[in-house]
Order: C-alpha cells, then structure tokens, then sequence
C-alpha cells in the first residue's frame, strides 16, 4: 500500500505488561510493512509510553491505534478504561525512574492530547500523539 493512502490498526489488548513488547513489535512491523522503517524508533517510543501508562495505571483491557495520514502524519494512540485524564506531564529528574511516560511524548511527538470515551456503556480515555514524516 502506498504512503499516499490512509490506513489504520487497532491492537486489543489484555491488561498485562507483556502487552507492552507485543505492541512495540507489532507497530515496528506494521510501519516496516508501510516502507514507512524511518519512524520506527519514535513509534516505538512513543507507543511504548502510552501503552504503558494504559497497562500500569489501569485495571481493564486497552487497546493501540495506528493511524496513518497521508501525506505524512502518523498517530499512536492508546486506550484504556479508566476515564481519569493523564497525569500532566513532568519535568525530567534524576532520581525519579517513574511518571516521564508522557514528559517523553511531549517532547518527542509533534502534538499530543486526550479525549474521553464512551463505548457500550463503558466510559475511558483516548491518549493520542502525532509525528510527522517530513
């Protein structure tokens, strides 16, 4: 399929760590598929973090989104269960290993934002960011 044309993924997930590596490996493959190889290390970083923070911060099933726009605009989003908006990003610290998920896809993606969802009579959240190709 050509760069010139939408396509989307939508990955279920269980609330399981190991759902992180699954993601990561099946957008890696999926991007590779596209020929779009070039942004695989910022994909994979950034759908890392927000499956991740989907995974740890939640109790139900989560889900990634891949959504590619052409004429180059990639969006990697996560769901989850839980309606609570993200914690706001925050300022990298030396001594703090937790809560730079989303300080990361602030400062790598080109946008980034939330919305919530209602789904069969389920409320949760959407996280989303974007990263251009050009």
């Amino acid at each position: 399929m050509p760069e010139n044309e939408p396509w989307e993924y939508s990955l279920y997930i269980p609330n399981d760590l190991r759902a992180v590596t699954v993601s990561r490996r099946t957008l890696r493959l999926i991007l590779t598929m596209h020929g779009l190889i070039r942004l695989v290390d910022v994909a994979e970083l950034l759908a890392t973090e927000l499956v991740s923070n989907a995974v740890r911060h939640t109790k139900g099933p989560a889900g990634l989104r891949v959504h590619w726009s052409p004429p180059g605009t990639l969006r990697i989003g996560a769901w989850d269960a839980d309606p609570q908006p993200p914690e706001p990003p925050r300022q990298f610290e030396d001594e703090v290993e937790d809560g730079r998920g989303l300080a990361l896809v602030r400062a790598c993606a080109d946008v980034w934002g939330w919305q919530p969802l209602a789904r069969q009579g389920s409320r949760g959240k959407y996280v989303w960011c974007e990263v251009s190709a050009g």
